[in-house]
């Protein structure tokens, strides 16, 4: 029997206050309750906006983006006048959408208009001089960028010595020097509290779309077919699915079924996506329409899309549509050759003993359109950070690189500098060049940086679980009620669930390597049994698997011949006895803190923790379930057990240390300072040494916090 994929189950500190006030005022059941205070949503009204999300306040653009009213100033004059304008996009799916997007708003709105968008292959990303130069050969008067421009000094400078107005929309990072465009709309230049910043670049051109319509008197007549294109780029581009952005997600995704955009019904025709349901799924785009958008701009011609999402003709639009399905067919077969050709690599190496802490893999005649797609892959089986590369010619080698949450990739690259002759990204991804020669300091390089911020604990893949759950509470009104979160995506993750001690009572290979199964659990009773079908995608490498597991998953609805079940899609798995000790510990544990603070009633609510279904009675707010003295509490955790967490939104280290006598807490953060707790204290150490540290209050709310997240994942 194969072994189990290695992870790290990381749970969110279960929040008992929260969960019954959001309950109480939302008649949730207590898992969903618990899933929205996981996401920060920890009132009845903040849960009553993400419920109802045109609850969202609408901030007036005009007031939020300094350079729009300028922006709408100058457009209206460019099509009054008539003046030649110009779109430079990009290849991926957020800028074809963005382009389309204008594009179809311009020529409505009566404006002479044309695009370019630069080659993946041989221009690489953003504005460059050849596009300016040729806009300025056609006699191009205004140049707008969209997803793209904020960091093109020299074209936007070369564009305005040519006498090109210039309008930059683009989402990305601000550099330290912006470009002298007329106009520059960013999300990144207003406060981040806006519910406008997590635009992506779509966003920004539906704003300046909707906007300058509105100030013509002819929004109403096509708002539809530009919501159904933001929605459609906002999600392929996972930009953060929270504040203005869910608000006009659920509308779009509600239109997109009946899409009055051809090349829009013709993506749906091509994929299969079933549009008898009401509304779209972001999974929908995610895995149907948007790699078929993105397959294009990866191997293929960009103008392919452009033209499929701007055509009135349906005809048209179904041989575009054609075109872009079997480009991701070519797609899919590169991503899988060169994944097992990845994978061959990484098994030569020695991943177990924790001296590779960044996987480096290099290799003639792999496609760098597809590469990112494959880092994020192994990304996924190995928990490390990624950096995939091919030749690109003789002299030069290009990469993507993919990080984990402990892992700054931008940092890592601007850390081998030296060795690049270009590079870029953030926090999670990038891409980057250098000549052939200065691969192997590269390599040193990268493996330096990484031993410095990476722990050989933290090298496994990351699962975060929401809350767990006995398979008998899963139901439709379960799944009802969390399909009611969507949509999924940054900000607001898919929940993830877990159940204890599961039988794996049937399991069959399907498909590319999938596992069907079915799963089977007694009650916490011992009494009866619940079993329910589910799928691992991608696990054949691991089959067959353990017949009693500890199982971690998300919820499906699953629909054949007419009858409809919910099902598990099963993302993590691990042998039932793991943890059992620990597990049996921290219920003791919660229940000794319930008894501490609240007394015996309290202890007659079934024990509130760990399983949440035991949440759902509401509780005073003045009274607090954590007793004074936290720390004291930790005892019953297995010795020097050790564990990494998140906790708003930073990496922390956790372990328990035996004093002989006590036992103490130590949290460690990614500055290298520590907070060390002995048992029974109220107080802590805080500091980088136990002799300039300083004394602190563990009963502070922040301190609190940190202590129950830090106990929670020491008990999974």
């Amino acid at each position: 029997m194969a072994p189990l994929p290695s992870q790290r189950w990381q749970p969110y500190a279960p929040q008992l206050e929260a969960v019954a006030a959001i309950g109480q005022a939302t008649g949730l059941l207590p898992l969903v309750a618990q899933v929205l205070a996981n996401r920060d949503i920890a009132t009845a009204e903040a849960a009553a906006q993400f419920l109802e999300p045109e609850q969202i306040p609408l901030e007036d653009p005009l007031e939020i983006f300094p350079d729009l009213a300028a922006s709408l100033e100058v457009l209206e004059a460019a099509i009054a006048n008539g003046d030649k304008i110009a779109i430079c996009g990009d290849y991926d799916a957020d800028g074809m959408t963005s382009t389309a997007l204008l594009l179809r708003a311009l020529r409505y709105l009566g404006a002479n208009v044309n695009y370019a968008i630069p080659s993946r292959m041989n221009e690489g990303y953003g504005i460059n001089d050849r596009i300016v130069e040729d806009f300025h050969a056609e006699g191009v008067g205004l140049l707008i960028t969209v997803d793209n421009g904020i960091a093109a000094i020299e074209p936007i400078a070369l564009a305005r010595k040519l006498g090109i107005n210039v309008i930059i929309t683009d989402h990305h990072e601000l550099p330290d020097e912006l470009p002298l465009a007329n106009a520059i709309l960013n999300p990144k230049q207003i406060p981040q509290n806006s519910g406008y910043a997590g635009m992506a670049g779509v966003g920004m051109a539906y704003i300046v779309a909707t906007s300058l319509a509105a100030q013509m008197g002819r929004l109403d007549e096509f708002i539809n077919p530009l919501l159904e294109l933001f929605t459609l780029g906002t999600i392929a581009d996972m930009a953060p699915l929270v504040g203005i952005n869910r608000r006009w997600l659920k509308r779009g995704l509600a239109r997109l079924p009946q899409s009055q955009i051809p090349g829009i019904q013709a993506l749906i025709e091509a994929s299969g996506v079933n549009t008898s349901n009401k509304s779209l799924k972001p999974d929908d785009i995610g895995f149907r329409l948007g790699p078929r958008i993105n397959a294009i701009g990866r191997i293929g011609d960009p103008e392919v899309i452009i033209e499929l999402l701007i055509t009135d003709d349906l005809e048209v639009a179904r041989e575009k549509a054609e075109i872009c399905e079997a480009t991701n067919q070519e797609r899919r077969r590169l991503c899988e050759e060169i994944e097992a050709e990845a994978i061959a690599q990484c098994e030569q190496l020695d991943l177990h003993q924790g001296h590779t802490r960044a996987l480096l893999l290099l290799q003639a005649n792999w496609h760098h359109g597809v590469i990112g797609i494959v880092a994020s892959r192994l990304v996924e089986r190995y928990g490390m950070p990624v950096f995939i590369s091919t030749y690109e010619d003789r002299e030069h080698i290009r990469g993507s690189a993919r990080g984990i949450p402990e892992f700054d990739v931008f940092e890592a690259l601007q850390y081998c500098d030296e060795v690049f002759e270009k590079y870029g990204g953030h926090r999670a991804a990038g891409g980057f060049s250098l000549k052939i020669e200065n691969f192997e300091r590269f390599q040193q390089l990268l493996q330096e940086f990484a031993r410095q911020r990476l722990e050989p604990e933290q090298l496994k893949p990351l699962i975060k679980l929401d809350a767990e759950a006995q398979l008998s509470e899963i139901d439709f009104e379960l799944y009802g009620q969390i399909d009611g979160l969507n949509p999924w995506g940054i900000g607001n993750p898919e929940p993830v669930f877990w159940s204890r001690n599961v039988e794996v009572k049937e399991q069959r290979i399907v498909g590319q390597g999938h596992i069907k199964l079915k799963l089977s659990q007694a009650d916490v009773s011992g009494g009866n049994t619940t079993e329910m079908g589910g799928i691992v995608w991608r696990w054949g490498d691991y089959y067959p698997l353990p017949k009693l597991v500890d199982v971690a998953y998300k919820l499906k609805e699953n629909t054949w011949k007419d009858d409809t079940k919910i099902e598990v899609e099963v993302v993590g798995m691990r042998h039932s006895a793991a943890g059992q000790a620990e597990q049996d510990s921290q219920r003791d544990m919660v229940k000794q803190i319930l008894a501490n603070a609240r007394g015996a009633e309290a202890m007659q609510t079934q024990a509130l923790a760990p399983r949440l279904k035991q949440l759902a009675r509401p509780r005073s707010p003045q009274a607090d379930p954590i007793p004074a003295t936290v720390a004291q509490h930790f005892a019953p955790i297995a010795e020097l057990q050790k564990a990494v967490f998140e906790f708003g939104d930073r990496p922390y280290r956790c372990q328990i240390k035996d004093l002989g006598d006590r036992k103490e807490l130590l949290i460690r953060n990614d500055r290298g300072e520590v907070l060390a707790i002995e048992q029974g204290q109220a107080t802590g150490l805080l500091g980088k040494s136990r002799d300039s540290a300083k004394v602190v209050d563990v009963r502070e709310p922040h301190f609190k916090q940190l202590v129950q997240c830090a106990l929670a994942a020491l008990s999974v």
